[in-house]
């Protein structure tokens, strides 16, 4: 019976570390990623501070670095396209852009409204491209706008914004890639994706006129 219990107690170890093993592997290797700021108010609370602000979210997925050096290779654009015309600025999904206030960068005005955001990368420039794409989430499906996964099939016959983008060398080597707003005042900011040592961003306000459109 005791030989008979050790062979039990060993099965039971066993089928615990195949369970524990099988929920890593079960876990996304680039999870989803969500960033999101209010701008502007209607009123400017202390302990708040500007309240009733229009909402600008970007969602993305979230590669990680696991010991590779990004950008340095000479290869990097190939190896970030995967095969796509442009990087989709993440990993599996496309990048979302959902604002609820027109933006405008470099002076070219962004309704408010949803759409997919890329970046061309070039060893010395990268370009910050938004476009009327629709991303297809998982397990939906596509409806009658055009509509892609991650940058594959992209054309640039739908993009209506195409800018430089300013890029940082960190002092720190950053793990898992994040979209970010930095410097956010009422009236704009920038819209920064961080990953390993670079910061590529770009800055963008709020036309005075602007109206919420949704």
């Amino acid at each position: 019976m005791r030989k008979i219990g050790v062979i039990v107690i060993a099965l039971v170890v066993v089928a615990t570390g195949t369970a524990i093993a099988r929920g890593q592997d079960e876990r996304p290797r680039s999870p989803a990623g969500r960033s999101a700021t209010q701008i502007s108010g209607h009123y400017y609370d202390g302990q708040l501070g500007f309240v009733g602000g229009q909402w600008i979210e970007i969602s993305y997925g979230r590669p990680i670095r696991r010991g590779r050096d990004i950008f340095s290779p000479d290869d990097f654009v190939e190896h970030l396209n995967d095969g796509a015309p442009v990087w989709r600025a993440g990993a599996n999904v496309s990048t979302r852009l959902l604002n609820d206030v027109a933006l405008e960068f470099g002076g070219t005005v962004v309704p408010a409204g949803e759409y997919t955001v890329f970046i061309e990368l070039a060893r010395e420039e990268w370009t910050f491209i938004v476009s009327t794409y629709q991303a297809i989430r998982p397990g939906a499906e596509q409806g009658d706008e055009p509509a892609l996964f991650g940058a594959f099939d992209y054309t640039p016959d739908r993009d209506i914004l195409r800018i430089p983008m300013d890029l940082d060398t960190l002092p720190h080597r950053y793990d898992q890639l994040r979209w970010e707003f930095v410097d956010i005042t009422p009236s704009g900011g920038r819209l920064a994706l961080i990953w390993d040592d670079q910061m590529a961003s770009v800055p963008f306000m709020v036309p005075d006129s602007t109206t919420s459109e949704r």
